[in-house]
């Protein structure tokens, strides 16, 4: 295949995310498949402005398809939203010959790509080539259906709270768990079905705190359950808070459970390793054919790459028929 670039870069950026390994790994094998050197920039656009690198080739990215985290690790960089900071990161990609970057990440990790190649072909760089793979836990970027991380994240979730679930129905409990998500509920409502929750709490929908979390909690108990299982998601608010509002509506207990982090490891699944690979594979075809400024989006089964502004602008909302779904499990529709 006729190519214009000869060397690429490959980062993680922003909050990690299971499957980021495997994305890199497909980029890499892509690029060499293609006759493209490849090089990973360690720390995400902390390593660019500092020279953190690694030589990369189809046997250095062996038997990492199967991790999480990255190995290529990640990093929030505030100097990089500078103009002097990614001055520095150009500095960097004119001594190692990169004629091209894909950015592994989220939002931000694409708003950091597109400024970068606008400051590149401000400052006479040249033609510095960016694409953007989503990976993020939230699955709230706007232009793609899915994101890498998001399966493995619910099954995560899914596998604490059954446990969870077994102890609290043990000791006849109520029990509200708060998962990540970001200012979405897209884990939190996949969650919530997943587990048969008592209640589902996600920011794109205001709620009655009386209608949605004490009525649902008083009809479970009349139909004979003694436990209750309510989701939070954390752009809703505090589950500490919650769990005290239900102790002075009812009378309950409540115990709260924050998963946090945990969400972001463990081992990808057979999804996330899909995902991620197609979307390195399509990342590095978009950048032989000559194109920038682009994110890879899974859109109705189907790998396409868009601008990164037209992406960006794209606003995700919240699946209704999934919303509709756990209304009815619930027991109360609206």
């Amino acid at each position: 295949m006729e190519h214009q670039i000869h060397r690429i870069g490959v980062l993680t950026s922003g909050g990690d995310a299971p499957g980021m390994n495997a994305a890199v790994r497909a980029v890499v094998r892509t690029a060499v498949d293609c006759g493209i050197e490849c090089v990973g920039i360690r720390r995400g656009w902390n390593g660019l402005i500092n020279s953190d690198f690694v030589q990369l080739d189809a046997s250095s990215v062996s038997h990492i398809i199967n991790k999480g985290g990255t190995v290529l690790y990640t990093a929030r960089s505030e100097e990089f939203m500078t103009e002097p900071g990614r001055a520095k990161a150009l500095s960097t990609c004119k001594l190692l010959g990169l004629d091209a970057i894909v950015a592994i990440g989220g939002d931000g990790t694409f708003r950091g790509a597109l400024a970068l190649s606008r400051q590149a072909a401000a400052s006479g760089y040249g033609n510095l080539q960016v694409v953007g793979i989503p990976a993020t836990i939230d699955n709230d970027i706007g232009c793609s259906h899915y994101t890498i991380g998001f399966d493995t994240a619910c099954n995560t979730a899914v596998e604490c709270i059954d446990k969870l679930r077994d102890t609290m129905q043990s000791h006849e409990r109520c029990s509200v768990v708060e998962v990540m998500g970001r200012n979405a509920g897209h884990l939190a409502l996949y969650v919530g079905l997943a587990t048969g929750a008592t209640a589902v709490l996600v920011p794109e929908k205001e709620f009655n705190f009386q209608r949605d979390v004490v009525e649902r909690i008083r009809l479970a108990r009349l139909s004979g359950k003694t436990h209750f299982m309510i989701i939070v998601a954390e752009g809703v608010g505090s589950a500490v808070e919650i769990g005290k509002q239900i102790h002075e509506a009812l009378g309950l207990d409540p115990r709260v459970t924050i998963l946090g982090h945990i969400q972001r490891g463990g081992t990808p699944s057979a999804r996330d390793r899909v995902m991620a690979t197609n979307m390195g594979y399509h990342a590095v075809m978009a950048l032989a054919e000559g194109k920038t400024n682009r994110v890879i989006c899974s859109q109705a089964g189907k790998m396409v790459d868009l601008d990164i502004v037209e992406g960006l602008a794209m606003k995700k909302s919240l699946d209704s028929q999934q919303y509709e779904a756990m209304e009815a499990m619930t027991g109360i529709g609206n």
